[in-house]
């Protein structure tokens, strides 16, 4: 099941959803729109290795825009801090979006119960697009659980993306044992 618009209300109410900045403008029957935040990213070397920390350059998106080329990929972030206390939320590309031929994640569009921040987001696109800090790039739905969590993503000693800032953040791998 996902959430209805009715009640990701009852749950903002609840306290076990939370999007700051909330316009509800932005709720849909079953979901929640999400928008560009300022910031972009893109990694320093051309070869990325899975072992080791990858730096990433931060740049913001300018008033006019930026545009977006294919083969380079993009990390961006959500304008919207959120926190799920009780579901499973998922981040998917809006269809608005898609039809651009921007892709928002490549594998990364579910969250855990207990993440709190904003979204990373993994922007590819399939050829050249301009875009805007503030337009809407995704939309949130939300699953409930089946049974009690025994701990939540932001309750994790090692939970590498807890907290996440306004400004993308780079892959963690380097800091798992392979």
């Amino acid at each position: 099941m996902i959430l209805s618009d009715l009640r990701i209300l009852e749950e903002m109410e609840k306290g076990t959803i939370k999007l700051v900045p909330y316009t509800r403008d932005c709720l849909g029957s079953n979901s929640y729109d999400v928008h560009l935040g300022k910031w972009l990213a893109t990694y320093r070397e051309h070869i990325l290795d899975a072992k080791k920390h990858n730096e990433i350059e931060y740049f913001e998106i300018p008033e006019e825009g930026f545009v977006l080329y294919p083969h380079i990929f993009y990390l961006g972030v959500t304008m919207e801090y959120t926190e799920t206390h009780a579901h499973v939320p998922f981040l998917e590309g809006k269809s608005s979006t898609g039809r651009l031929g921007i892709d928002i994640h490549a594998t990364a569009g579910k969250g855990d119960v207990g993440f709190c921040g904003h979204w990373t987001l993994e922007i590819s696109v399939k050829q050249p697009v301009k875009v805007y800090k503030g337009m809407p790039v995704g939309q949130l739905i939300y699953f409930p659980v089946d049974g009690e969590i025994e701990i939540k993503y932001n309750q994790k000693k090692n939970a590498k993306y807890s907290g996440q800032p306004d400004k993308p953040i780079e892959s963690m791998m380097w800091k798992n044992k392979f």
